[in-house]
């Protein structure tokens, strides 16, 4: 027993899954950089190949994906199960990406369940079984098609004398699987093996070979499994119509078949490497030259192998597609800032000016440089506010790269930096509705009349000081016209090639107009992006409707905070209801969900959805209840489980009893040791309330926390006064533990906010405070007391990469550790968990939603 507990623990000690993935990312590194030089000569290879053949190839890849989907479709009808074509394409090819990396890819990565195959009305074994007899079918088709390939090459080349032992291993393969398969069903042999060393899995080997074959179906899962093949031949022979060299069927057919046969007993890597050596060197002895033979296999590769593999790499990116979308505007823009300002640091193509200078006088190109370099800044200042959603800035990112389009093009021809500057401006549009958070109104009249004063004021006085300046500073004698013109250049930040200063009166004077013109166009951007946030502060007329509220529609714990000081209530003007929430970071961050009748709560929803928009907001709810959450479905929010809410029956609760035996020796201890329980109706006298606050300061300090509001009370003294209080005192009279009941608003339910403790406090004191409160409520024919919500707690299946991460911070991380003491105590008491959620708009929202519910909850 000892030995078998040691080797346990050692073994969990061990991390498999860490280990296992460092050694995935490990076998990653190793095959994109041992085939470094095979995605090079991709390139060239593509370049000379004719375009018309390659394109055909890529249709036939496509088809070929079409047919593995329908393999998968084929192979789950054979089963009795259902699955779609676009649900088998992303299973194809999320597999064939990770069959890459697996050691025996092509096997083990069929035990990979895509997130959304896993939502599917499907059961577990029908998944196995389905991609069991893909697995199968997939090798057969090449023993079917292979048989007279490999016999007909034998009998025409020495060479292949060799490739027999391929498709013997491959016949070997298939009579093993099929012997398995009917053995198990029978209960023959190998499943009397199987039982015997692994007695645990008869329960599943049994679900998984035990169904009906449904033989069409089968049939049409081999005919697609060869069609397959045939897409391969087909592969390969366009491969050599795309280089120029003579086709042969013949040395496509054999070429593709032991290429196949190297794929399906390679251990690792799928094949890499052996199957491009034996492909070149099998169609050198087809009369190839080496370097037809080499552009061949590479081409053939590129179809087969790599649009597979970055289709199944897009086919992973798509699940965060709305992230990616998100994300990718304000990188961009970035880039596109850097790309601006370095662009006109190098210097240009002479062969691109020539050209330009045909068409564009050299003084517009030398002031749309200077163009350029500005409008990098402005995109460098944007990014920032993009991540923020600041709707202003999407209007300055796109106008500004709709410029930089024409500006790279009219500074040197420059159309990489302009084909950047255009795809940033595409996604812009495309994103456009994920940008909201207004810019303050006020704030942009101001700094647009500020700059336009400014502006008139420095051409007037530019327009002056030029015309009236000596000639020696700039050599130049000012007309009307040239004062004006030039006071125009230097505010734009233009420069012109006729105004050069020679004296330093000159330069400070053209520095002086300058600097007017970068304050008034940064003080004017600065205005644009400044975000607006506009709320509105509680009145007391709202404050009485939502209290009339709560007592008509009010049923969770939580609705006594929501009328709480730091709340803004929404009052809607068409339902009896309202919304409680706080502003942090263009966040509306409600609590819990609204208050009102169950038919208006999705139409109040929508209304507040609107004016959140109209205030450039986004909103986003925490502690929603499951049963809640279908309301949010029909608003296509997001959801992510954050904890769960313990809740007690207590109408037959007691003391006696052996498995209460322990609470009872507690309680029994506390009042040997002079501990006394007592219950404090409200109101409070002063003298207790100081009491108490002394408690919370202790319990702050040991602790090492800070006051939180927003889903729970803090110390008020004022608030306190009007609640009852259950304290615990020493012999010596001195308070050392409390709790605060609070309004409850579900129906026959009481709840409680603080429950604090002295450092030097007994351990037990916590229970007598829960149990004094549980007397109570069944005194009071109360039949549930809500311990309150553990946060992070109770995700045993995550539904997403935010809910794993979560999980992993509660069982890992030390800093969540508390969180774990939390819930055994509950556990003590709990008889029911509810499942709290986070609910939000869009992915991005969980990067800075952390950071605004940390704000709110500040007091």
């Amino acid at each position: 027993m000892g030995k078998k507990f040691f080797t346990a623990a050692f073994i969990r000690k061990l991390h498999l899954k860490e280990l296992l993935a460092v050694l995935f990312i490990l076998l990653a590194i190793y095959f994109f950089r041992s085939e470094r030089h095979e995605l090079y000569s991709l390139i060239p290879a593509i370049e000379k190949a004719n375009r018309s053949w390659v394109m055909i190839g890529v249709l036939v890849t496509i088809g070929y994906i079409i047919l593995q989907a329908l393999m998968y479709v084929f192979s789950f009808r054979a089963v009795g199960a259902r699955l779609n074509t676009m649900k088998s394409t992303e299973l194809f090819l999320k597999r064939n990406l990770l069959s890459v990396f697996l050691p025996a890819g092509g096997i083990s990565s069929l035990a990979y369940l895509p997130q959304s195959l896993r939502r599917e009305q499907l059961h577990k074994q029908q998944i196995h079984q389905a991609s069991g007899i893909y697995g199968f079918v997939g090798i057969l088709s090449v023993f079917l098609v292979g048989i007279p390939v490999v016999v007909y090459a034998m009998l025409h080349s020495g060479a292949m004398k060799d490739a027999i032992w391929g498709l013997v291993i491959i016949c070997v393969l298939l009579l093993t699987v099929v012997w398995l398969v009917r053995s198990i069903q029978s209960k023959g042999k190998a499943y009397q093996l199987l039982i015997k060393y692994f007695p645990a899995a008869a329960l599943q080997i049994d679900e998984i070979f035990t169904f009906q074959l449904s033989v069409p179906a089968f049939m049409n899962t081999v005919l697609a499994s060869v069609l397959i093949e045939v897409a391969g031949v087909a592969h390969l022979y366009l491969s050599m119509l795309a280089v120029g060299a003579q086709p042969s069927l013949e040395a496509a057919c054999v070429g593709y078949i032991v290429a196949t046969i190297f794929l399906i007993i390679s251990p690792f890597l799928r094949g890499l490497g052996a199957i491009e050596l034996s492909l070149a060197y099998l169609l050198s002895n087809y009369g190839f030259s080496p370097l037809q033979a080499l552009e061949i296999t590479l081409l053939f590769r590129l179809f087969e192998f790599w649009l597979p593999l970055i289709a199944g790499m897009i086919a992973f990116a798509l699940k965060g597609r709305e992230l990616v979308l998100r994300l990718l505007p304000p990188v961009l823009i970035f880039l596109l800032g850097m790309v601006n300002i370095f662009s006109v640091l190098t210097p240009p193509l002479a062969n691109r000016m020539h050209v330009l200078r045909a068409y564009i006088p050299g003084t517009s190109i030398h002031a749309t440089n200077l163009l350029v370099v500005f409008l990098g800044l402005i995109l460098l200042v944007t990014a920032t506010f993009l991540f923020r959603g600041l709707r202003s800035a999407w209007i300055v990112a796109l106008s500004v790269s709709l410029l930089s389009v024409l500006g790279h093009i009219s500074k040197a021809l420059d159309y990489e930096e302009a084909s950047l500057a255009l795809i940033t401006s595409v996604i812009l549009l495309i994103t456009s509705r994920q940008y909201r958070v207004k810019s303050n109104p006020q704030l942009v009249n101001i700094g647009a009349i500020t700059a336009i004063a400014t502006f008139i004021v420095v051409l007037i006085f530019g327009t002056i000081g030029f015309y009236f300046l000596n000639v020696r500073h700039f050599g130049i004698d000012f007309s009307w016209q040239q004062s004006l013109r030039y006071a125009f250049h230097c505010f734009m930040l233009l420069e012109d090639d006729g105004l050069q200063p020679i004296t330093r009166f000159g330069r400070e004077f053209m520095s002086a107009i300058r600097v007017l013109g970068v304050g008034a166009w940064a003080f004017l951007f600065y205005t644009i992006i400044r975000p607006y946030l506009h709320v509105t502060q509680q009145t007391n007329i709202a404050l009485e409707k939502a209290r009339f509220y709560l007592s008509q529609y009010g049923d969770s714990p939580m609705d006594y905070f929501k009328i709480g000081q730091d709340k803004l209530l929404f009052m809607s003007d068409r339902y009896e209801g309202f919304i409680a929430y706080r502003v942090a970071s263009s966040f509306a961050i409600v609590l819990e969900e609204p208050v009102c009748s169950e038919d208006n709560k999705l139409l109040l929803l929508e209304e507040f959805e609107k004016q959140c928009k109209k205030m450039g907001l986004r909103p986003a709810f925490y502690r929603v209840d499951e049963d809640s959450t279908y309301y949010f479905s029909h608003l296509k929010k997001k959801k992510m489980l954050i904890g769960q809410e313990a809740i007690m029956d207590i109408r037959d609760f007691t003391l006696s009893g052996k498995d209460k035996k322990s609470l009872r020796n507690g309680l029994n201890s506390l009042a040997n040791k002079g501990f006394v329980t007592t219950f404090h109706a409200a109101p409070q006298t002063a003298a207790l309330i100081a009491e108490l606050k002394i408690v919370s300061d202790e319990w702050l300090h040991q602790y090492e926390v800070k006051e939180l509001t927003f889903s729970q009370g803090l110390f008020d003294a004022d608030a306190m006064r009007g609640q009852d209080v259950i304290a615990v005192r020493d012999a010596e009279n001195k308070v050392v533990a409390f709790l605060n009941v609070i309004p409850d608003y579900a129906p026959g339910e009481c709840t409680y906010d603080m429950i604090r403790k002295t450092a030097d406090a007994p351990g037990g004191v916590m229970d007598a405070l829960i149990i004094a409160m549980i007397q109570d409520a069944q005194l009071k024919g109360l039949h549930f007391l809500n311990l309150g919500m553990v946060p992070m707690s109770g995700i045993s299946q995550p539904e997403n990469t935010a809910e794993k991460m979560v999980k992993y911070a509660y069982e890992k991380l030390r800093f969540f550790r508390h969180y774990q003491g939390l819930r055994e105590f509950k556990e003590k008491y709990a008889t029911q968990w509810t499942n709290k959620y986070l609910v939000y708009g869009h992915d991005f929202d969980l990067i800075q939603l952390p950071s605004a519910l940390s704000k709110v909850m500040q007091p």
